[in-house]
């Protein structure tokens, strides 16, 4: 087990009684809906997918009637043991939805694709792993004898999928590009009318380096002063640079059209359930479990708040930059605001997983 979760009380939760456990709950509720469907694999940390399962199949049922935040601290106060880890500090960052127009046909105004996902991009499991492809690769190109490393971003972006009809949408520029590649999904406002939802699909299987640690270095600033909304201005102010800043990066992200239920619904994340704003977690998928509650405080205010954080969350995302037991991002909503607000948030942070109490009847759910 990769860190060494420890129960403790709730007495021993400091704010616990001052959260907002209603709009907790009602973050939870969106997991359980995909959960008693489906559950999550379980994780290296080890809380049980179908356990999260049988509690989610409990909380769509008492939903059904009215709930108070009382009613719903009691939920989780029932029904989950919370965990704190031995080792690592947290650290937590922010990412958001973009909002950016986009055109389904090129024109000279719109020129930057998204792609879809190439059929010859296969996943990469312990099974089929070639013993020369790096143990990193999640992804790789399918040839007619093995699989191997398949196109990275430089040759991606110098046309190595050209022709081949895989371009889902065109944006106006590359840095609405990066921004979308960077937070996974996005809303974009469509030239011929309507809205269209776009989220991951897959990626090129290359490590994710970061380019603001890279523009860091070279204009020899300190990293907590590259937001993101100045690493934005840069890339706009430097056009003919651009390119070698964006193919440090090797790592290149696909993606898909999904239909929203509701259009005000935030984007749908790796547990294929919409993001809530400010109450939805991206966490490392291979220690934690999807729709798992986290207890999240950081020992400074977020952005645009007096208090520092202490809240309940719900594992629903990751990302490959999300790495550790104690390493999380919180979605903070759609749009240029959420964006400035997700850019400044770089905290230090504890976590408190919640387990499943041992009191359901799990012969009836595996976990997938």
């Amino acid at each position: 087990m990769p860190a060494q979760l420890v129960p403790i009380g709730y007495q021993d939760i400091p704010n616990w009684k001052n959260d907002d456990h209603l709009a907790a709950f009602e973050s939870f509720i969106v997991s359980a809906q995909r959960m008693v469907i489906k559950p999550y694999k379980t994780r290296a940390l080890g809380v049980s997918g179908a356990a999260l399962a049988a509690i989610g199949k409990v909380a769509l049922e008492v939903s059904q009637s009215p709930m108070s935040v009382n009613d719903a601290r009691s939920f989780f106060e029932t029904n989950f043991q919370p965990h704190k880890g031995q080792g690592e500090a947290g650290f937590l960052t922010g990412f958001f939805e973009p909002v950016v127009s986009a055109s389904k046909t090129r024109t000279p105004q719109f020129s930057e694709p998204l792609y879809l996902r190439p059929p010859d991009l296969v996943d990469v499991t312990d099974e089929n792993r070639p013993t020369e492809l790096d143990k990193s690769f999640r992804y790789g190109k399918i040839t007619e004898n093995s699989i191997e490393e398949y196109f990275d971003r430089k040759a991606i972006s110098t046309g190595a999928l050209a022709g081949r009809g895989l371009e889902l949408v065109y944006l106006k520029n590359k840095v609405d590009a990066f921004f979308i590649h960077v937070q996974g999904a996005a809303k974009l406002i469509l030239q011929e009318g309507g809205v269209m939802r776009v989220t991951y699909a897959a990626k090129s299987g290359h490590p994710y380096s970061s380019i603001a640690k890279k523009l860091c270095a070279q204009l020899n600033v300190p990293p907590a002063d590259m937001t993101a909304d100045r690493l934005k201005e840069w890339m706009l102010e430097n056009p003919d640079n651009l390119d070698d800043l964006l193919f440090h990066n090797r790592s290149f992200i696909f993606f898909e059209e999904v239909q929203a239920k509701n259009e005000d619904a935030g984007p749908i994340a790796a547990a294929k359930t919409p993001l809530i704003p400010n109450r939805s977690l991206a966490v490392d998928r291979t220690l934690h479990t999807f729709g798992t509650p986290i207890w999240l405080t950081t020992t400074e205010p977020l952005p645009e708040e007096t208090h520092p954080l202490a809240r309940l969350m719900v594992a629903h995302d990751t990302g490959s930059a999300i790495v550790g037991p104690a390493r999380g991002d919180i979605f903070t909503g759609s749009g240029d605001e959420a964006g400035l607000k997700a850019g400044r948030v770089r905290h230090d942070a504890n976590m408190v997983v919640f387990m499943p109490r041992e009191n359901f009847d799990l012969s009836s759910l595996s976990d997938s």
